[in-house]
């Protein structure tokens, strides 16, 4: 008898300026290792002349219009220069996790330009892929145009999930800026009381469970999950 144990191959993909995107990542790596998983990290960066100076710092230089600067190339579904790790260029991966903002209602440049390439639709043909939002709000928007630009590639859209700010739409946007103009979570912004910015403390929890669930999906599909692959072999018997 011979045995072969194949780790199921989760990539992710993403982007990040506030660095809260990876916090979902790790938090979700840890489940997704947990069950035998093997899995690997690709961020993109954003190179394009155009736009990517402004997101080389923070805080922002101008705040609001470094910001609303962005919106016509959102409005637009424009794309740009990335420069994407090797790890997302190729691969015979289970899964693919692409890690999505949201500007504007929808996916940014960087991770809308990435899902637009060759390079894509390598990684994403014939395989079943899932991606997740970190946002203020307006998330379903995002998640439905990138399960739109996967599946262009062939890919199998499996799930989705959301990771919001905490506040309400006025005082989450407040504290957003507030964090931009600062480079740190203060108690208020223009005399207005505010919610401390970017991820809530459950995040890491509800990252957890819903990587589970992608789990118990690779599961369902590859037959097995975190078990060897047993391949028997008989000897040949003459009687």
């Amino acid at each position: 008898m011979a045995t072969d144990v194949t780790k199921p191959r989760v990539l992710f993909v993403y982007y990040t300026y506030t660095q809260q995107s990876p916090r979902v990542v790790e938090a979700m790596s840890d489940a997704l290792r947990a069950r035998g998983c093997d899995v690997t990290h690709a961020a993109l960066e954003f190179t394009d002349r155009r736009w990517a100076d402004r997101f080389t710092r923070l805080p922002l230089r101008h705040p609001y219009l470094d910001i609303l600067g962005m919106l016509p190339a959102q409005l637009r579904r424009a794309t740009g220069e990335v420069q994407v790790p090797a790890q997302a260029q190729d691969g015979d991966y289970d899964l693919v996790c692409i890690g999505s903002p949201t500007w504007f209602f929808r996916p940014s440049i960087p991770v809308r330009s990435y899902l637009g390439s060759d390079a894509a639709k390598r990684v994403l043909a014939g395989k079943r892929f899932t991606a997740f939002v970190v946002c203020r709000r307006y998330w379903s928007i995002n998640l439905n145009g990138v399960r739109k630009l996967g599946t262009r590639h062939g890919g199998e859209y499996v799930d989705g999930a959301h990771f919001t700010f905490a506040g309400g739409q006025i005082r989450s946007f407040l504290s957003l800026i507030s964090y931009f103009a600062t480079g740190e979570n203060r108690d208020r912004y223009l005399g207005v009381k505010i919610p401390p910015s970017l991820l809530k403390p459950d995040h890491e929890e509800q990252a957890q469970a819903f990587a589970t669930e992608l789990a118990d999906g690779l599961a369902v599909a590859n037959g097995r999950l975190n078990q060897p692959n047993e391949r028997i072999q008989h000897d040949k018997h003459t009687v």
